[in-house]
């Protein structure tokens, strides 16, 4: 069953947040506290989604993944946030799906949009950070072509620290 990309539209936050959430209590289970987990608040997520999309203007690229009308996916990217990277490197900020579509496409399809949309904007590369103990982010990374760079940071989350890893591919260019 194919997803539908296309890009978000305010009226999709408080669907995103729902993806968001449940996302983030799935995949990081086990890895973050139960409580802080548990705390996550889909209606402050969505007001957060409100105020992303609206600041984000043309740089960051928001995109949901749709089925039968459903919100069921979403992803952001824009530049590369690191303070030496050019014009040409792009960075996935987030790509999550509802836990009852992991490993049906739908990430694979946000995936695909993103990386076309951002060799689009004449990217060549695009980068993402995933926690080191994530094995089925790291996994499906690793089949859409990231490979990490060595690159490792600290993030502290609700009292947790864990370690990410900084992951990078390049991106082809666009068809003229």
């Amino acid at each position: 069953m194919s997803a539908r990309v296309r890009e978000m539209a305010e009226a999709d936050c408080a669907a995103v947040a729902r993806v968001r959430v449940a996302g983030w209590r799935s995949a990081y289970r086990g890895l973050l506290p139960v409580a802080y987990l548990a705390a996550l608040d889909v209606e402050e997520d969505a007001a957060a989604r409100r105020e992303h999309l609206a600041r984000a203007g043309g740089r960051v690229v928001h995109l949901v993944a749709e089925r039968d009308g459903d919100v069921v996916g979403w992803a952001a990217f824009g530049p590369d946030r690191r303070p030496d990277a050019g014009p040409a490197d792009a960075e996935l900020y987030a790509l999550y799906a509802l836990p009852a579509v992991v490993g049906t496409g739908v990430g694979r399809a946000l995936m695909e949009e993103v990386t076309a949309r951002a060799s689009a904007r004449g990217y060549r590369s695009l980068s993402l950070w995933v926690l080191e103990d994530n094995a089925l982010g790291r996994r499906f990374y690793a089949k859409a072509g990231f490979t990490p760079d060595g690159t490792r940071e600290p993030w502290e989350v609700g009292g947790t620290t864990l370690m990410e890893l900084r992951c990078t591919r390049p991106l082809a260019p666009a068809p003229a």
